[in-house]
This record gives structure tokens, C-alpha cells and sequence, in this order.
């Protein structure tokens, strides 16, 4: 791997990669650092001396384009691409030799013509799916967005111009000012958007964008449109002045360097922006950003301090509130921004927390002012997508060795009759040869002739190359495509979306790939989760079994949650979620979430959890009596779901159109847990400020909460803990609620109920086993005289200047011990239809499946679980970056769980992982958890295999230099399975090409998303998903479709008919030529090698173009090896397909050598029968073209025969195909010879008079053909009676039961497909098809970070959230300052510290009900 070729072979490899593209497109220079000026002047040291702005000041305009041509380009670049074919350079030059009239045989216009056809038709394919390409990118580029113009403003900033695309060029006229429709009709135009390729972006235009006929200018006071004070034409620049400042929609190509513009809820970005501000009073928004990096949560953004008084139209244009932004030059890294704010008050830092790229949503915030910072080509999704590729398909790329090898026949074909041709004429020319009269001429002699009949031997033999091949594959591919857009197994109903191939010329491929790339979040996920379980106090519900098409939404009637049917009063205090509109007094026309009546379920959140056991028990527990025998499970049930209710960071809201509550979390984990809790009956109200509302079943009034610390969830951590106050007039205790991995979770926890810890640790195994994502619960109360002090060192922790991190961890550690357990949680990330069943059968078929996304480790490894990527006895191999060396965590994975392997014998790769850790390779140890039943004894070895699991850090530094490639590459092709997680969208599309170069395998990439797009071009196959994430994945993909489970149906049977049928068209397109010339080659030897043809000139023009083409064509569109069911019930028939079965040189030279031996026959055996005596019964001697005519019509028919016997199903078009052309060539016989000379030139006149009536003709043809296919025959028979392949056996199968059930029959291991065997083969069996039943272990699997050492089981844990993000700092940070004044304050009163929280919870159930007044305070 990775090894470079030499000599020959390197000249070719550079031939066959050569990258059109590159030559085609402008690689652009990254400038200097940008100053970004906004009311204010462009400095004078940006212009040159004539005044003009110089070019590193000149910024690219917002214009991005995903197609491949312009209309300049179009014709150099589609010709180099077609060029590349090494058979077009031959045809071109062959025509361009006939156009000297000593090398004429036809009219050179007419010789051209064939070739010139199939450039055009490919010429037109192409850019028809260009222009589709452009028309996605108008789509985008034609979105409306709201840029600030009128009053004083101007943008002094300089962009360049627009490039002229492919469809403007075309049409010109095109308007761009067109209707679209609202985002109500959105989900109707899935099929066109699909159709057009439109990105994500456009999805969102059909909410951005307006009627033409509707006003474009929005005010800020009252938010009208004044139509009077503009006109509707779109300037250059987006910018009309008015009287007033204004936001004016303007299209996104037209968005500048230097554009103040204004976006809302739901809308996505059209450049790298930087916040001004946002609707929020904290100036903080909300961003998705699962476009870029594959995570579902919501994240935090925040707007530059010194900018948050630009807050409307106004003071954006005033003219003195100036500034400039000094910026680092365009960076691909997608984690990384550097940039400052200079204002008149000083500089300002900014980071990506300030920033909103392109290709994220605006979610959970009204609005959000910024400045345009970088635009199309200089943003970063955009770098981190590479241009659109020009593919070729592997079959096409095999070719050009085989149309070498047969330019070498054809040369040495040429070669010899030239030097024959000259010593023949050399020595019979002074015997005065009669042939050779008048052979004394200065351009006709004996001594140059022999180098004319070598150009003449060239236009005899160039059939050997078929023309008519690459226009009859250009055919088959386009039905192909046809075929599969007409599948209705692959046809999405709910949304009407066909499955498209976008590009027609690479349907083989599919049929022989051997690694699939693919996204997770949207691809193999919904983005969605379902509370599936909850294990509590050792007891697990499950939920009833009901479909979720089944499940309303519930309401909360009279503040009653129905689904518990309880009767819950709601207490009248007004509180709401903090963050949103209702948190304002003045606010009055929006209600309270108190007062809410409903409950919405959460976009994340796609059903209720509804179990009736848990109903019943909840019902015993409220009035079950408190020293009762139900009490503690009443407790256990209070306190597990009063922690789901409070132990997270959801803000609520009302929806203004149905007054429901809303939940709006960052992480679709919290929720889906909170809603569950609510779906139970703990509903959570909001929060005033910091005081947190709870409706629970228990207590008749809400419960109140202060909230007093929250220490966050991080990957370190793996945890998240809440510290509460109950605000209660007879209890004011303080609670740590937690939630976490159950490993950290169980170390923390006190001494005792070893029994309650076990099964929980039971049910977690279970959960883990369903592919759920697990989360475990524990509480503990602390006493006051123990807060307070910890409370002053959480403050200094969280203020220090040095080492911060570290004394947080510290002093959370201090607190976060001796919890008391609870229970655990299990979520599904709801993966899409037949995800896991897909994955299975592609497993089964030898496909090896790689997980490239951008979520964290435990996400990646918990939907690898879902998805069966990695079994549930598997061995996971967890390699991260960090501290240690990669190389060292790679050679101590060999060291440990294949030390049988040769790398470790290597003594370059030792001697470099030696010079890599500097002392030595570390030992690989065993990191003690504290809890013994992590660790099983079998860790490593079970029998499941080996998963490796690297992150982003990892491989940044393995794809450093050659040694941590092969390294990595090595180890990964020992796994069943490789995930790659925390992955910036650069990386995986270097993952692609680590495996597509380092191993030369035939790649597919499938995602759905922008951050997917690199990584779909990068393979040989991209395949993009109309989903979540809108279609900027299909708008570069070859392929779109609808539903991840199309793919198994793609790829194993489309896939794998069209390699077979393309392939075998191929060598049989070949085959029929070969055939042909091999005649006009032996009669040389009998015509002084002097190139001529043995047949009349038609029977050779019409030879590709009507006798033998019908039966090449009906391979390559209805062969079929086996039907589609036995494809898709056997994905181990795919073994051909990747190993290259069907197609390939050996089986190439097979049918040449064939096609040579037939031609031999045929020609041989009719020549010598029209020797012996004469056919006439004239007694005259036979013409030539009376015998080769007899040739000419046994070729064609043995050909026809040869390709029909090669065909797998004789269909009623197979049958046509194989007797039209039989049937041409004797009517064109018949016909031909009766054509009397004076019509025109018929040198074959006359033969229908002798060859009918001759035994010899009728006996010829019959002989030869049968003695020409006798070989094939006998061999295929043999094959298929004595040593059958597995297509062949399951055709037999089939052909005696057509009603075999093949599941059943695989399924059954002893005897697999050997029963279906005919009783007098003594064939092998397919053992190949059997598959290992699942062996019966613990259903956990083994993990080993190979950083740390450590070893552990998995039970699903995972949780997804922003980590350190700028709203949960702002929370703290707000926590903090109203602490510290209370927690030294001298009037603090101690209070009584003992019980728990469940008996806390439980003690107000009987309390009569009361109403507090409106006007009460908090306690502190």
C-alpha cells in the first residue's frame, strides 16, 4: 500500500489520474488577513496609484457554484474528459488518416461521423446534468435575505464580480425574480427540490424567500413595508437607498464583505457572520449546526460585546457607530477563528462563539443582526468542500489497458503486413509479376508501398477497436438509469421521491464496491429520540406497545396531564421560561407556560412515553400511606422522575398560536427526557430567574426550586449534577440531583444496596443490548454546614485565574460522592427505516462499513450498536489524540489483540514508533474503575471481531506522513468495522481517500448533509439522502435517494445486474469484433498481405451497425445473472461483483482468444471447401466475394449465437435481439445480390443465383457455426454440471422450485445451499453463504482505549450536549453572581439537614392545597 509504480506503469497511472478539473479551475490565493470595515473608509494603502483597489483587497463575491462547466468551458473541458479514453484518440486519428486521399475507402466526412455522434451524445449527457448542477446553485444563490440599505449607509468594501454560469449563458433572459412558495407547501416540493438537487439552503428558501408581487423593505418600529419608497429590481451591489435605513431583501449571490444583514428564527446563513446582536436580552442565539458537523444539539452563540448596540436599522447606518474587523486570512480548519473588533473604545476579541458560518440554522432565537465577515469560495464549509469531480467508472479505467493491448494486436497486425507486403513486391517485381505492373512510380513502388499498406492495414483492422462500443455503452448506462429512477422497490411514497442517478456513467460501480462510507446524523438517524425505558428502584417499564403514528399529543386539561389521569391543581404564581418573551412584565400577549393547558411535544421529540404499569404504580404511590409497604417504591418513583424534571438546562416557552408548553433544549437527550417526565406527570413550568417550577403528581400546588449550581457535562466528566434548594415553608434542604454514565455514576456511590445495584446493572446490559442510549440517575441531600463551605471553593474554582479547569474538577469531585442510586434512562436515537437490517446484509455481502461523524465517541459507538456495526460480542478498540502518540496507541493495539501480525516483525515500523515515544513503546495497563463488573475476564476475546473507533485528534496526526497511514490502514483492515467520530468534514473525505489509495478499492460515500459533501466527492460513488439536512449532499452526490435501506437494493441488485450485464457486454462486444477481423486477417495470407478485405466493404460497415449490435445491446439492458429476490435474500452473491468477476482482463483475453479461434474456423473451413472444387455448375472458379460472403453471413450468426449463449436469461427480447440480426443479414443477402449494377456499384451481383443453390453454401454455414460454438458450449457445460458456481446453482434451484424460500433455505446452516445441489454434481458447496449463528455470550460488548489503558464493558451510555457553550456560562456565571453575595452573608440561618430528597418530595402529598400570593418573593 502506498507504494509507488515505476517505469511503464507510472507513465500510465499519471495518464489514467490525470484531473481535467485541475486544469480548469483557478487556484485562488489565499490573501492576506482582511480588514472588514463597516462605517468607515477604506484606508488610503488600499488603492494603487491609479486610484484603483488593489487585488488582495478585492473579495470574492457570495457567489458559490457546485458545477463543473461555464460556457467557455464547456467544449475544451468536456472534450480533454472524453479524450481520456484512449480508443476516441485512435478513432480521431483513424478518421484524420483517411482524409489524405491515398487512404480513402469512404467519403472522410462519413468516417468522422460515428465519431463525432458519440461525442455529441456524450457531450449532451453532460451537460444536461450540468445544467441540473446550475439550477441547484441558483436555487441557493437566488435565496432572499435581509441586508441592510438606505439612509447614510454605504458598504466601502470591494467584491469582485460574478462568474458567468452554464444556464445564464444559455438563457439570458432566465428571470431570477421568480414565485416561491411558502413553507407550509414545503413538504410538496420534495420531489422537484430532489429533482433539481436543491441544497439545504434552498429548502429554507422557500420560507426566506417572497412573492415577487410582495413588498421587500421591512422598518424596524413597526416592522411595515413601505412599497412606495422602492422599486422591485435586485441591484448589484443588494443596496437601494431610501429615505429611512431599511432591511432589503436581497439574494444571497448578491450579499457582500462588509453587508450589515438581519436573520430570524428558522433561517439559514448565507455567509461567515459576525453577531452584532440578537433578540435575546443576554445577546445570546441559537444555532443548528448538523450541516457542518454532523451533531444534533443546539449550539450557543454570543454576540460581540461592543457591537450589542447595533440592534436595529438605524444604528447600523449611523454613521457614528463606525468600525472595522481585523480578520486571519480564509482558514479550512472549521474550529478555529481568530479575529478583533477595533472600535473608537479599543480592540475586542472574537472567537467562534461569535460567529455563524454558513450552512448552520437560526433556531430558538427571533432574531440576529451581523456583519458579513467571508462569502462564497472564503467560507468554511465551502473550503472544506472540494469542486465537483470528473468521475470515470472502474470498468471505463479497465478498458484503456484492454483497448492497449488490442492497439498492440492492431499495430503488430499492420506491422506485419507492411514488412510481408514490401519483400513480396521487392522480390516478384523483377519477375514481373502481373499484380505488380506498373509499379515503377515515385508514389507507387516496391520500395514505399510496404509503409502505405502498413496505414492501410490500420483502416482494415480498426474494428478491432469497436467505435460503436462506447456509443452503445453511453445507451445501455442512460436506460440503466431509467431502470432504476422506474424502480418502485426504491420509490419513497411518503414524499414521492423516486431514487435518481445523476450520474449515468458510473451504474457499474455500484456494482463493485467494497467499502461504504457513511454519515450518521441523518443519514442512518432521524435526528429524533424516543424515551423507549426507564429501570427505577430495580424495576423496569418499558412502555406500551404502540405505534407511533398511533400516539396524540397530550394536552394538560384544566391542569390535569391526561395520560396519568391525575387530578394535579396548578398554582396561580406567574413564572415562565427565562430567554424568551415571556420573562418581560410588559409582555402582556403572551401567556404564562403556568397557565398552559397543552403540552407540544419538542421538535427533537417525535412521540409521548406511555406505560400503564408505571401508570398504575404512580397511582398507588400518591395515595399510598407514608410508612406503608408502597412508600419506598412511591419515593423511588418521586425522586427518579423529579431528577429528570430538574437536573437540566431547558428553557420553556408558549407557542403563541395554541398556548402549549414548549420545551426548547440544546441537546435532543434532555429533551426527551424532560418530556417524559411531563408525560408522567412531573411537568416542568419553566423558571423565574432562578427559581425552577415543577407540577408533580404528589403535591397539589407547584413545587418550587432554587437553583444554585450547575456543574456541566463535559466528555471528561460524563456527568451532570444540579445543586437545588427546595423553597418550602417547612423545607429548605439542599439536593445534588446527577445524571450520567453509569461507570461514573456507580463509583460515586455510597457504601450499601448492593442488591438495588445489581439490577440496575442488569437492566443497563439489556437497554445496552437494544442499541439504547443509557443515562443513570442518583441523588443526595446535602446538609447546609457541608454546602456552604464547599459553595466559597466552587467560587474560587470558578474565578481563579491559573489552572481553572483542574480546581473546578476538583472541588465537583469533593460533592459528587456517596450519591444514593435512583435508576437509569434508555433512549433511542430513532434510527431511519431498515438501518439495521441494511447494514446486516451489507455485511453479509463483504461490504465493510465506516462510520464517519461528527458527534462524540460514546454517540458513535451507542448508534454503532443500533445499526449492527458492531455486534454485541465485539471487541471495540478506542484510539484517540492526546498526549500519547497515535503510532504508539496503533502498535500497542497489534501488541495486544493481534500479535500474530507481520507489522509487529517490521523493524522500520518498530524502529519509527521507538523514535516516536522517545523511551520506548509504553505498556499497555489496566486502569482500575473501582467497580469490578466493567471489566469482564474475556475482554479482547470474544468472538465478535475488533471495531476500531478513532476521533478527529487521532487522525489528524495519522494522516501526518506514510508510517501512520499504512499503520492505520493496516489495523483498520484487521476490524470488521472502523466509526470515526468528532471528524471535520475535510477529514473524512481523507479518510475516503486513505482507503481508495492506500488499498485501490472501490469506494461509496452516502450522506445527507453540507458537511458530507467532501467525502461524497472523494469517492468513487457518492450517494446522497434527501433528508433532515436538506439536499446539499444530493445536489454533489451521483446517486440521491430517499431512505438509507434503498442503498442494499442500489448496490446489490441494480449494482451488481449492471457490472454484470456492462461487463459481459463488453468482452462480448470484443468477442463479435475480434471475430470479424480475424477473417480479413487470415485472408491476408492469401492476398500477398496486402491489406484488403476479404468481404464486400457493406457486410464490414454494417457489421457493429445492424448485424451484430442487437444482441450486445440486450445484454447490457435485460441479462440478468440472477432475479432481483435472490440478489436481495443472498448479499453474499455480491462476492462476484467485488471481486471483480464479471469484468476483468483475464476474462478479456479469454474471449479474444475465442473470438481467434472462431474466425479460424469459419474462415479456414469454408475457404478450403470453395478450393477444392468448384460451387458452380457452370464449372467456372468461384469469385471472392462469392466465398467470403458464405463467411460473412456464418460470422454473423455464430457471433449472434456466441452472445446469446452468454446471456443468463433468455427473455423475449433476448430472443429478438439474437434473431434480428441474423435475419438482416440474409434478407441484406438476398436483397443485395438481385440489385442489378445499373443502379449502382453491386459487386456481390449475381450471388443470390449462386450461393442458394449451392450445398457447399448451406453446409459451410451450418458446419462452421457449429463447430465455432462447440468449444464455449462444451466448457459452459461442463462448468455448470461439474464445478458450479453459486449463481449457477441457485438458477438450477430456482428452475426446479420457483417457490423456494431462500431465507428459509439459507438460514439452514448444516446443509446451506448443498441440498439444492443437482444429485450427480461433485461440486463444492457453497459454504460461502452460510452465515454464523450468533454465539451465545454476554451481550456486552469489550472496549479498550488504547490512550488510557483502560478496559470496560458497554451499556450504552451516551448523552448528548454543548460542552462549555456560552449559554450554559452565562447561566453560571449569573448562578455565581447572585451567590456570592449570599453565601458569606452573617444572617445566613442554619437549617435542619436530615431525611432525603424522595422523603421530601413525598412529605407534601396530604398538605391541603393553598395559594401563595402573587407578589411572593423567593427565599434565599
Amino acid at each position: 500500500m502506498f507504494e509507488k509504480p515505476s517505469g511503464l506503469a507510472a507513465w500510465y497511472g499519471k495518464f489514467a489520474a490525470l484531473d481535467v478539473a485541475q486544469l480548469f479551475s483557478r487556484t485562488k490565493k489565499i490573501g492576506p488577513p482582511r480588514k472588514v470595515f463597516v462605517n468607515e473608509d477604506l484606508p488610503q494603502d488600499y488603492y494603487d496609484h491609479k486610484e484603483r483597489i488593489k487585488k488582495e483587497h478585492v473579495y470574492v463575491s457570495n457567489q458559490v457554484i457546485t458545477s463543473k462547466y461555464t460556457v467557455i468551458t464547456f467544449i475544451p473541458r468536456n472534450l480533454l474528459e472524453q479524450f481520456r479514453r484512449v480508443a476516441n484518440v485512435f478513432f480521431l486519428g483513424i478518421a484524420i488518416l483517411q482524409f489524405f486521399s491515398i487512404f480513402s475507402t469512404i467519403s472522410a466526412g462519413l468516417v468522422i461521423l460515428p465519431l463525432l455522434i458519440i461525442l455529441a451524445i456524450t457531450g449532451l449527457k453532460d451537460g444536461y446534468e450540468d445544467v441540473k448542477r446550475h439550477q441547484s446553485d441558483q436555487r441557493v444563490n437566488y435565496t432572499e435575505v435581509r441586508v441592510l440599505g438606505g439612509g447614510d449607509w454605504s458598504n466601502p468594501n470591494v467584491t469582485a464580480g460574478k462568474a458567468r454560469t452554464f444556464v445564464r449563458g444559455i438563457l439570458p433572459g432566465a428571470r431570477r425574480n421568480r414565485k416561491v412558495k411558502k413553507g407550509g407547501e414545503a413538504q410538496n416540493l420534495d420531489t422537484e427540490n430532489l429533482e433539481n438537487a436543491a441544497p439545504p439552503e434552498a429548502l429554507q428558501a422557500q420560507t426566506q424567500t417572497t412573492d415577487t408581487n410582495e413588498p421587500d423593505i421591512e422598518f424596524d418600529d413597526d416592522h411595515s413595508v413601505r412599497t412606495g419608497e422602492t422599486s422591485h429590481s435586485h441591484h448589484l451591489f443588494g443596496h437601494h437607498h431610501s429615505r429611512r435605513p431599511h432591511w432589503k431583501n436581497t439574494i444571497w449571490e448578491d450579499v457582500r464583505v462588509g453587508d450589515i444583514v438581519k436573520l430570524k428564527d428558522n433561517e439559514s446563513f448565507p455567509a461567515d457572520i459576525l453577531i452584532c446582536s440578537t433578540s435575546d436580552d443576554e445577546n445570546v442565539c441559537y444555532v443548528e449546526t448538523k450541516n457542518l458537523d454532523g451533531e444534533t444539539n443546539l449550539k450557543s452563540r454570543n454576540a460581540v460585546p461592543a457591537l450589542t448596540h447595533l440592534r436595529s436599522a438605524s444604528a447600523c447606518a449611523d454613521k457614528a457607530n463606525g468600525f472595522h474587523i481585523e480578520c486571519d486570512r480564509p482558514d479550512v480548519n472549521m474550529y478555529k477563528f481568530n479575529a478583533a473588533v477595533v472600535t473608537k473604545d479599543g480592540r475586542h476579541p472574537v472567537e467562534l462563539q461569535n460567529i455563524l458560518l454558513r450552512g448552520t440554522v437560526l433556531r430558538n432565537t427571533e432574531w440576529v443582526i451581523g456583519v458579513v465577515l467571508f462569502t462564497g469560495t472564503d467560507t468554511k464549509i465551502v473550503l472544506n468542500s472540494g469542486g465537483a469531480p470528473s468521475k470515470r467508472s472502474k470498468v471505463e479505467r479497465q478498458m484503456n489497458p484492454q483497448v492497449f493491448i488490442n492497439l498492440f494486436i492492431l499495430a503488430v497486425m499492420a506491422v506485419v503486413c507492411g514488412i510481408v507486403d514490401a519483400v513480396l513486391e521487392q522480390k516478384y517485381y523483377p519477375l514481373n509479376a502481373p499484380w505488380l505492373y506498373d509499379d515503377n512510380r515515385s508514389d507507387d513502388n516496391p520500395h514505399i508501398n510496404g509503409l502505405v499498406t502498413w496505414a492501410f492495414a490500420l483502416i482494415t483492422f480498426q474494428n478491432i477497436v469497436p467505435i460503436s462500443l462506447y456509443i452503445s455503452i453511453e445507451f445501455v448506462r442512460t436506460c440503466q438509469a431509467i431502470f432504476i429512477y422506474f424502480d418502485k422497490e426504491i420509490y419513497y411514497e411518503k414524499t414521492g421521491t423516486p431514487t435518481l442517478a445523476r450520474s449515468w456513467n458510473l451504474s457499474d460501480d455500484l456494482g463493485q464496491i467494497e467499502y461504504i462510507f457513511s454519515d450518521k446524523t441523518g443519514t442512518l438517524t432521524q435526528n429524533v429520540m424516543v424515551f423507549r425505558q426507564c429501570s427505577v428502584n430495580g424495576k423496569v417499564y418499558k412502555g406500551d406497545e404502540s405505534g407511533d403514528h398511533d400516539i396524540e399529543k397530550d394536552s394538560i386539561v384544566n391542569g390535569k396531564p391526561r395520560v396519568n389521569e391525575y387530578n394535579v391543581r396548578v398554582a396561580s404564581p406567574r413564572s415562565s421560561g427565562s430567554g424568551s418573551k415571556q420573562d418581560r412584565p410588559d409582555d402582556q400577549s403572551v401567556p404564562s407556560t403556568i397557565d398552559a393547558k397543552e403540552a407540544k411535544l419538542p421538535a427533537q421529540v417525535i412521540t409521548h412515553f406511555r406505560d400503564s404499569v408505571l401508570r398504575q404504580d404512580l397511582d398507588q404511590a400518591v395515595h399510598a400511606a407514608p410508612d406503608s409497604e408502597e412508600a419506598p417504591r412511591a419515593r423511588a418513583l418521586n425522586g427518579f422522575f423529579s431528577v429528570l424534571a430538574l437536573c437540566h438546562t431547558v428553557l420553556t416557552a408558549e407557542d403563541k398560536d395554541t398556548g402549549a408548553i414548549e420545551y426548547k433544549a440544546q441537546s435532543p437527550d434532555e429533551a426527551a427526557l424532560v418530556q417524559a417526565a411531563a408525560d408522567v406527570g412531573f411537568v416542568f413550568r419553566g423558571r423565574d430567574r432562578e427559581i425552577l417550577l415543577l407540577q408533580t403528581p404528589f403535591s397539589d400546588e407547584l413545587e418550587r426550586y432554587e437553583l444554585l449550581n450547575i456543574l456541566d457535562f463535559t466528555s471528561a466528566r460524563k456527568r451532570m449534577s444540579v445543586v437545588v434548594r427546595k423553597l418550602d415553608d417547612e423545607d429548605q434542604r439542599v439536593f445534588l440531583l446527577t445524571k450520567g454514565a453509569d461507570n461514573v455514576i456507580f463509583e460515586r456511590l455510597r457504601a450499601g444496596n448492593d442488591e438495588l445495584k445489581t439490577e440496575t446493572e442488569r437492566h443497563l446490559d439489556e437497554f445496552a443490548s437494544e442499541g439504547l442510549r443509557t443515562l443513570t440517575l442518583a441523588y443526595k441531600v446535602i446538609p447546609e454546614e457541608e454546602y456552604e463551605p464547599w459553595a466559597h471553593r466552587y467560587q474560587e474554582a470558578i474565578v481563579a485565574m491559573e489552572d481553572r479547569e483542574n480546581k473546578i474538577e476538583t472541588v465537583c469531585e469533593e460533592l459528587e460522592r456517596d450519591l444514593r442510586l435512583l435508576g437509569a434512562t434508555a433512549i433511542e436515537d430513532r434510527l431511519q427505516d431498515g438501518v439495521p437490517d441494511t447494514i446486516a446484509d451489507l455485511k453479509r455481502a463483504g461490504i465493510k462499513v465506516w462510520v464517519a461523524t461528527g458527534d462524540k465517541l460514546e454517540t458513535a459507538i451507542a448508534i454503532g450498536y443500533s445499526t449492527n456495526l458492531i455486534a454485541r460480542d465485539s471487541n471495540i478498540i478506542v484510539v484517540r489524540g492526546g498526549d500519547k502518540s497515535v503510532y504508539q496507541q496503533l502498535l500497542n493495539a497489534f501488541e495486544q489483540f493481534f500479535p500474530e501480525s507481520d507489522v509487529l516483525e517490521d523493524e522500520n515500523m518498530m524502529n519509527y514508533g521507538r523514535s516516536q515515544s522517545g523511551d520506548g513503546l509504553y505498556p499497555l495497563q489496566r486502569v482500575n474503575t473501582g467497580v469490578s463488573s466493567l471489566v469482564g475476564h474475556d475482554n479482547g476475546e470474544r468472538p465478535g471481531g475488533f471495531v476500531l473507533v478513532v476521533d478527529g485528534a487521532a487522525l489528524t496526526q495519522a494522516f501526518s506522513d506514510v508510517e501512520h497511514k499504512t499503520l492505520l490502514l493496516t489495523l483498520a483492515m484487521k476490524c470488521e468495522g472502523v466509526i470515526c467520530c468528532r471528524v471535520s468534514p475535510l477529514q473524512k473525505a481523507l479518510i475516503v481517500k486513505l482507503v481508495k489509495e492506500g488499498l485501490g478499492a472501490m469506494t461509496l460515500a452516502i450522506g445527507d448533509g453540507a458537511n458530507d459533501v467532501s467525502m461524497i466527492q472523494a469517492a468513487d460513488v457518492g450517494v446522497g439522502i434527501s433528508g433532515e439536512e436538506g439536499l446539499q449532499a444530493v445536489n454533489s452526490s451521483d446517486y440521491a435517494i430517499a431512505q438509507f435501506r434503498f442503498l442494499k437494493r442500489l448496490i446489490l441488485v441494480h449494482g451488481h445486474w449492471s457490472y454484470a450485464r456492462n461487463g459481459n457486454m463488453i468482452v462480448n462486444f470484443f468477442y463479435k469484433n475480434i471475430v470479424c477481423i480475424g477473417v480479413l486477417w487470415w485472408f491476408q495470407i492469401y492476398c500477398a498481405w496486402s491489406s484488403q478485405y476479404a468481404f464486400e466493404y457493406t457486410y464490414l460497415l454494417w457489421w457493429n451497425s445492424f448485424f451484430t449490435i442487437a444482441p450486445v445491446i440486450a445484454i447490457g439492458l435485460f441479462d440478468r445473472i440472477v432475479d432481483d429476490h435472490v440478489l436481495m435474500a443472498l448479499p453474499e452473491l455480491y462476492h462476484y461483483g467485488r471481486e471483480g468477476y464479471w469484468f476483468g482482463t483475464k476474462l478479456f483475453l479469454s474471449y479474444m482468444f475465442d473470438g481467434f479461434v472462431q474466425s479460424a474456423v469459419i474462415f479456414f473451413l469454408i475457404f478450403y471447401s470453395y478450393n477444392t472444387t468448384t460451387a458452380r455448375n457452370d464449372g467456372y472458379e468461384v469469385a471472392q466475394y462469392e466465398f467470403s460472403t458464405v463467411m460473412a453471413v456464418a460470422a454473423v450468426m455464430a457471433a449472434n449465437l456466441f452472445n446469446g449463449m452468454n446471456t443468463g436469461v433468455w427473455t423475449g427480447w433476448v430472443f429478438f435481439a439474437v434473431g434480428i440480426g441474423i435475419l438482416l443479414v440474409w434478407a441484406y443477402t438476398a436483397i443485395y445480390s438481385v440489385i442489378s449494377p445499373g443502379w449502382f456499384a453491386t459487386p456481390i451481383y449475381g450471388n443470390d443465383h449462386y450461393l442458394f443453390h449451392s450445398a457447399l453454401f448451406w453446409f459451410g454455414v451450418l458446419l462452421t457455426v457449429l463447430l465455432a460454438l462447440a468449444p464455449r458450449y462444451i466448457a459452459k457445460a461442463y462448468k455448470f454440471g461439474f464445478a458450479p458456481d453459486d449463481v449457477s446453482i441457485m438458477r438450477w434451484a430456482l428452475k426446479n422450485d420457483p417457490h423456494l424460500d431462500l431465507e428459509t433455505a439459507h438460514h439452514e446452516r448444516a446443509a446451506g445451499l448443498s441440498n439444492m445441489r443437482r444429485p450427480v454434481s461433485r461440486a463444492s458447496s457453497m459454504s460461502n453463504l452460510s452465515v454464523r449463528p450468533p454465539p451465545s455470550v454476554d451481550a456486552r460488548g469489550s472496549r479498550t482505549d488504547m490512550s488510557t489503558g483502560m478496559r470496560s464493558a458497554h451499556r450504552g451510555f451516551d448523552f448528548a450536549t454543548e460542552e462549555g457553550g456560552v449559554a450554559i456560562r452565562r447561566m453560571q456565571s449569573n448562578l455565581s453572581e447572585r451567590r456570592q453575595s449570599q453565601l458569606f452573608s452573617s444572617s445566613s440561618s442554619k437549617r435542619k439537614r436530615n431525611g432525603s430528597l424522595v422523603s421530601t418530595l413525598r412529605r407534601g402529598l396530604r398538605k391541603k392545597p393553598s395559594t401563595p400570593p402573587k407578589n411572593r418573593k423567593p427565599s434565599s
